[in-house]
């Protein structure tokens, strides 16, 4: 199920994961849109899978061994090798707005890598004006439902693509699933 809410400058889109696996090829679609410069805002409870989907988003973005993809809550900013550079940062502990503006947020940014920020309702008054925030709710003990919010027109045209590409998925997925039990019912 998703929904699609579309406004002047911003486009926001619903979609439900029911599992690891679903996260998963969620993340090797997003990849697929992704650009150089991207920069994306991950907000959710704690436990709710940010780290896990910036994990399969390196991997579908080329990280050799996305196993050492970890959250870096004590190092701020964590950098991985992929299609682009990769900049994950986690804003977690930080007492302060100005901390993360130390970083030189901005210049990754502006740079050519894609930035994934952890926590990113804790800087949203630093972050770019055209972003991708993608906001996860935990619905199950794997389920996830994620909406993501596109604010400017060349995030507004990914979430876009996304929404269409991840419903040709779903539905051809479904309709796998729908042959391959009438299948294992004749052969019973």
């Amino acid at each position: 199920m998703s929904t699609l809410t579309d406004t002047r400058s911003s486009l926001q889109w619903t979609c439900e994961l029911p599992d690891e696996n679903a996260t998963c090829a969620f993340a090797r679609h997003l990849a697929d849109l992704l650009f150089p410069g991207a920069v994306i805002g991950l907000i959710g409870e704690l436990g709710s899978g940010k780290t896990f989907l910036v994990r399969a988003l390196a991997s579908a973005l080329g990280t050799p061994d996305s196993r050492f993809v970890n959250s870096p809550t004590f190092v701020l900013i964590q950098e991985y090798e992929g299609r682009w550079p990769i900049y994950h940062f986690d804003t977690y502990r930080l007492k302060h707005l100005r901390d993360f503006v130390d970083l030189g947020v901005h210049e990754y940014f502006r740079g050519e890598g894609v930035c994934l920020i952890e926590w990113a309702d804790r800087v949203q008054a630093v972050l770019p004006e055209e972003r991708l925030e993608i906001r996860i709710e935990i619905t199950g003990p794997h389920s996830r439902r994620l909406t993501l919010t596109a604010f400017g027109e060349r995030y507004v045209q990914l979430v876009k693509g996304l929404q269409q590409t991840w419903a040709s998925f779903t539905e051809q997925k479904h309709t796998s699933s729908a042959e391959q039990a009438a299948a294992e019912q004749v052969f019973e």
